[in-house]
Parts: structure tokens; C-alpha cells; sequence
């Protein structure tokens, strides 16, 4: 099913016992963070929060590890909870066959229900702003969907980005902004200041579940987001216009932020604790200036916990990171099977593939290092033969211990890109980056001795769900 709103996403999750509601009292700091971090640590099938009595904030509700189990996340796309994480990640990759989806436009969004204008505009009164690590250098939104147009054409929809980008509270009506260099919203800030322009921008806070997948998933310049979730829904998405910007926003969204990134003007942004487990330091940003908020009458607010995985921005950047390199890999390289790139948003892939000749896996570890999210992510690659499942490590640990011969299959690349938050780059920025060739050399490599694999009985499929069903009847 599809949901229309973040509301109906967290009824549907109250309703598969994915939803656990705090009534009690909790303080904002260190309490919210600690939960959060805390909810992924019970399991795949974790659920949601949503604190209803936070100190300091009057009627607040505050909803937190939405995306956090692969529970939620199965229902996220209307799938049964407890289907298999590879089964997901397939399921993803069948419904993106189908991008693009047109999408449909509504007149009256919810969000319009109340307006906040020149000075009447402060964050701090209509979101319950906290810290979500003691290390950050003050309130983030780290859960929104951020559009921005091509200042060059901005009629053009497919052009038009959204994505998710972390935000600090700079005032009552200013947010700093971190656009890493290979994201859209840099692209679109670069051009802007080169026109000698500021960037008008919206930022959507509350949104159906899957818009919040897709504002995460590495695509095309020239592809739409909204598309790609018409796709991952099985039905269009229905859009609003942003009453300042005239951009296209989610429908259904809590609270909308309309105004402009100022054009050639920087401040200290950070620190903040980011996706890689570690705190990012503080740099010079850009700057968003807050013109006009819109919002509905006692919104959700939405907040995203990072910090040492697994947390919910694993799950929730897990299979929208897999899916995007195992099609963009099959464009050219058809005997990709499949691709596991769950861990640190891609900074390390797991990729199984078919050969055609001696060295093939190799190439192909090259193109997902130089596809749109491997330039900035992909730092070590691993590559393993068709038979082995890139999502079984115990599988894929079996194909290092006994394929790779660090003589041969071991490949460093100095000197390329990678996203300036990996704590490892030095420069920040500049990295090299590996590749660990686990497949069986195929002619004309003949090294080794892999002529006499060992096969598993012919009954031990049929005897796993014979055993299966006994350990079920017996527990019954």
C-alpha cells in the first residue's frame, strides 16, 4: 500500500505493533538521543517512537526511529514485516524497473493550515528542537527533504532535486547548510553563485515514508525523485506548490521551509555525529535564510539519529544504496548479479557477479568506483563469484579466506574522491581506495586449485524445510 503522509505511515505501524507511544515524561537532552540510539539495538523488528510528553515543549510529538528495522522499512513499501532483507532489496530493484512514475498536483495541502511570514518566522517556535548527540554544535533538522531547482532551467521538473542534507539552527530564521560537492543542491548552489544569485529552496519536514527513501537515494541529475517514488509505491505521488517558491513539495508534509541558500556567504556549520560514527568537525557552510514557514496544526516532528551503526539511517540508506549501483552496473556489465553496499551508505560494496574472462571483476569493481555514487562513496569494494550471496557474510568471508591471494587480488587506486566526512580521507576530500577481488580466476588467469568445489547434497534443501517444520511443531 501507499501512504499519503507520515500520519498514515505511523498508524500503519501502530497498527503492526511497529509503533511504541511515551507518554511519560522525558527531557529532551540526553533523553530523545539515548532512545533513539537505543530502539535499533532491539532487533530487525525495532520499532518506531513517538514521545508525546517532552519537557520544554507543549504538546510536541516527536517521532524517531521510523525507518529504523528492516521491519519497518518492509512496511515503509507495503511489504509483509518480517520479509527478508535480500528479498527488500529485490523487491526495490523491481519496482525501480518501473521509474518513471508521473506524478499528479493538489490544490489545499494540509501544510497551508497555518503561515509564518518576514518577522513573524522562528524555528524555535514551531519545531521542538534538541541535540541528539552531546558532541553536536547545536540543533539540527536531519530528517527533511530538501528541494532545489537548476538556476539555469528551472522549468525543467526532472532537473528539480530533493535530498537530504544535515541542517544547523543558525537563528530564529537562518540554518547552515552542508551540500557535499558530488549532491544535486551543490550542483544547483554553484551555478546560483555563479550568476551571481542566491538559491531558492524548499525543505519539507514530516513526509510519507518512501518520499524520505528516495530524498536518500544517490539517481541521475536529470531523474526525479518524485518519479522513482511513484515507482517504490505503485502509485503517483501527489504534489503541492510551495506557496513562496512554487516548488514542488510533498503533499502531505508537517511543516514546510521556504527561502533562499545566500548566495556567497559562509558560516562555522559543525560539529555534528555523522552516518560514519564519528563526529564531522566544523567547517565553513552556506547559509539558508527562512522567508516563510507553513505548517499543519499540531505537526509531527520527525528527527533522525546517526552515529555508530547500526542506527536508523543504516536502514533507512540501506537497500535505496544498493539498488542505484546494481542498475547503473548492469547497464554495462549485464553478469552483475547482485550488489550489497549497506554499510556506511556505500563506503564499502559487496558485489557479486558472472565472468567473461580473467580479470573481469576487477573492471567492474573500477565502474562502481566511478559511478554518480561511487565517485563520492565505494572506497573498498569486494568482489564475489554468482554463487556466493554478497548479503551472507559468512558467505562472502568464506570467498576472501579462500579466493583472494593478496599477490593478485589485492588493487589500490591512490588519489580519488571521496566524500569529505570520511574521517579516513587526508585531504579531506581525496582518498584511495581498494579492491578485494574474491572470485575464482576464470582463463586465461588459471591460478589456483578451484576445479572440485564441494556440492551440497541433492536433499538438503528439501531436508532445511523438513527440519524447519519439526522445530515449528515442536514449539507449537
Amino acid at each position: 500500500m501507499a501512504y499519503a503522509d507520515l500520519r498514515e505511515f505511523l498508524q500503519a505501524l501502530r497498527d503492526n505493533g511497529q509503533l511504541l507511544t511515551i507518554d511519560e515524561p522525558v527531557d529532551a537532552e540526553p533523553d530523545l538521543g539515548a532512545a533513539a540510539c537505543a530502539a535499533p539495538k532491539l532487533g530487525d523488528a525495532a520499532p518506531a517512537l513517538m514521545f508525546t510528553n517532552v519537557n520544554g515543549f507543549d504538546k510536541a510529538q516527536i517521532a524517531l526511529n521510523v525507518h529504523g528495522s528492516w521491519a519497518n522499512h518492509a512496511l515503509a513499501l507495503g511489504l509483509p514485516k518480517d520479509t527478508p532483507v535480500r528479498e527488500q532489496v529485490e523487491e526495490f530493484a523491481k519496482r525501480w524497473r518501473n521509474f518513471p512514475v508521473p506524478v499528479r498536483h493538489a490544490e489545499n495541502p494540509p501544510f497551508l493550515e497555518n503561515t509564518l511570514t518576514g518577522e513573524e518566522v522562528n524555528l524555535f517556535d514551531v519545531l521542538p528542537l534538541f541535540r541528539i548527540n552531546e558532541g553536536d554544535g547545536g540543533f539540527y533538522v536531519d530528517k527533511a527533504a530538501v528541494i532545489s531547482r537548476d538556476p539555469e532551467d528551472p522549468e525543467d521538473f526532472h532537473k528539480q532535486n530533493v535530498g537530504i542534507y544535515r541542517m544547523q539552527v543558525k537563528g530564529r530564521n537562518r540554518l547552515g547548510l552542508q551540500p557535499v560537492p558530488q549532491h544535486d543542491v551543490a550542483i544547483h548552489l554553484r551555478k546560483a553563485e555563479e550568476r551571481g544569485e542566491d538559491l531558492p529552496i524548499a525543505i519539507a519536514l514530516g513526509n510519507d515514508p518512501v518520499i524520505t527513501l528516495v530524498a536518500g537515494t544517490p539517481m541521475a541529475y536529470n531523474e526525479s525523485e518524485y518519479e522513482l517514488a511513484g515507482a517504490l509505491r505503485e502509485e503517483p505521488v501527489t504534489l503541492a506548490k510551495g506557496p513562496l517558491t512554487g516548488f514542488d513539495v510533498p503533499f502531505g508534509t508537517e511543516v514546510l521551509l521556504e527561502g533562499v541558500v545566500l548566495g556567497r556567504e559562509r558560516e562555522l556549520e559543525g560539529p555534528f555525529g555523522e552516518f560514519t560514527g564519528h563526529y564531522s568537525g566544523g567547517r565553513r557552510m552556506p547559509v539558508i535564510r527562512i522567508d516563510r514557514i507553513s505548517y499543519r496544526t499540531d505537526p509531527v516532528f520527525e528527527h533522525l539519529y546517526l552515529g555508530m551503526p547500526w542506527t536508523e539511517i543504516d536502514y533507512l540508506l540501506g537497500p535505496n544504496t544498493c539498488v542505484p549501483l546494481l542498475e547503473q552496473l548492469r547497464k554495462e556489465f549485464p553478469e552483475v548479479q547482485a550488489v550489497n553496499a549497506m554499510y556506511t551508505h556505500g563506503l564499502l560494496a559487496i558485489i557479486s557477479t558472472k565472468k567473461r574472462y580473467g580479470g573481469f571483476a576487477k573492471a567492474v569493481a573500477m565502474r562502481a568506483m566511478t559511478t554518480p555514487h561511487g565517485l563520492g562513496y565505494c572506497k573498498v569494494v569486494i568482489m564475489v563469484d554468482e554463487d556466493v550471496d554478497p548479503f551472507n557474510l559468512p558467505q562472502v568471508m568464506w570467498a576472501l579466506s579462500t579466493k583472494l591471494n593478496p599477490a593478485h587480488d589485492v588493487v589500490t587506486i591512490p588519489g580519488l574522491s571521496v566524500l569529505a566526512l570520511d574521517p579516513g580521507s587526508d585531504p579531506a576530500g581525496m582518498t584511495p581506495k581498494l579492491i578485494l577481488d574474491a572470485t575464482t580466476p576464470v582463463a586465461p588467469d588459471v591460478r589456483g586449485h578451484y576445479s572440485q568445489p564441494v556440492q551440497a547434497p541433492a536433499d538438503a534443501d528439501a531436508w532445511v524445510s523438513k527440519l524447519t517444520a519439526m522445530i515449528n511443531g515442536r514449539e507449537s
